[in-house]
């Protein structure tokens, strides 16, 4: 069973966060045979659940890093699965005061597995009070003011934690730490993606062909949560001009282009960002806060989402004097432009 904080807490199911509403979501898979991809964290987690049933004990608490869209949440899920306990869900800025968190896990029961995704939000307050409930599965309460505040302690049930994030850097060095195992999740195969976009399809009631799928992988990112929502993207595409439920190699093309991607999945503002170091600033150096200026975008969100996937493909360097555009970055928008 699936219960998120905001049933704990008795919220209304408005205040539910995106990746509460997603984890419902028919694609997701719900065991370690259905999970495709990131083969030896899998073994590594199998052996650890299976060690822990056998000695009858909660699973030592997990914390799962990398970019967004890997299946952090997902392998939650598989994780409660393996376990045969319930899964509660929150998420680091959905835990404003330690209040928040005391309320959840004091509800727990034993060998419940607990999700905080975006750990590395959490508030130091709330941060603070996980360090004795992850060591000693209890917390601290204070009661009362001033002279007459008194401190008791609220024992708690063996739990497992897992912690998910984005920034495994913004996690305190105490919290991180306490967890008894750190996985790094990796993007996806051309091939594991392939796999995971013919799943999906099948689930979703269509079909897509070998070509198909090729097209769609090479434009995911590496990350499978963006090729399921291409699929879909497609899925409507065809459904619209075609009337049919076959996904075929040309109109996924169509599609991809009318979305204004390109064959490696960039779209408007990635090649904006790339087309403005290369003929404003001849190439580079430029510096982060000039650049965020010129596309008039947010330093940060330059920083933290456009940035990482044109340095993967090699298309941008960092530079101490700034950031400059590769040949392969070039020829890169050489192409598209034909």
């Amino acid at each position: 069973m699936i219960e998120t904080n905001a049933n704990k807490l008795g919220l209304d199911s408005d205040s539910k966060s995106e990746d509460i509403v997603i984890i419902e979501n028919k694609l997701r898979p719900v065991t370690f045979d259905d999970f495709i991809g990131q083969e030896d964290l899998k073994k590594n987690l199998d052996i650890a659940i299976k060690a822990a049933l056998k000695r009858g004990e909660p699973l030592d608490h997990v914390l799962l890093h990398g970019v967004a869209g890997l299946g952090k949440t997902t392998l939650a899920t598989v994780i409660a699965n393996g376990l045969g306990v319930s899964l509660k869900l929150s998420s680091g800025p959905a835990l404003e005061k330690p209040g928040d968190l005391a309320a959840i896990l004091s509800n727990l029961t034993s060998g419940d597995v607990f999700f905080i995704d975006e750990i590395h939000r959490l508030k130091p307050v709330v941060e603070e009070i996980l360090y004795t409930a992850l060591e000693d599965f209890a917390i601290d309460i204070v009661l009362g003011t001033g002279p007459s505040a008194r401190t008791v302690r609220l024992d708690l049930p063996h739990f497992t934690l897992i912690g998910a994030t984005t920034k495994l850097n913004m996690i305190s060095s105490p919290l991180r730490d306490r967890f008894g195992s750190v996985f790094r999740l990796e993007r996806y195969s051309p091939n594991d993606l392939c796999k995971i976009i013919e799943r999906s399809a099948e689930i979703l009631g269509c079909k897509i062909d070998g070509e198909a799928s090729k097209v769609l992988s090479k434009s995911s990112r590496g990350t499978p949560r963006i090729a399921n929502r291409l699929l879909k993207r497609v899925r409507d595409f065809v459904q619209v001009h075609s009337g049919g439920d076959l996904i075929e190699n040309e109109i996924t093309k169509t599609a991809l282009s009318e979305l204004g991607l390109d064959d490696l999945g960039l779209d408007y503002a990635d090649r904006r960002l790339l087309e403005v170091i290369a003929h404003k600033f001849n190439g580079g150096p430029v510096g982060l806060s000039t650049l965020a200026a010129a596309l008039s975008e947010d330093l940060r969100t330059l920083e933290d989402i456009y940035e990482p996937f044109l340095i993967q493909l090699g298309f941008l360097e960092r530079t101490n004097k700034g950031r400059i555009i590769t040949a392969r970055g070039f020829t890169h928008l050489e192409n598209v432009s034909k």
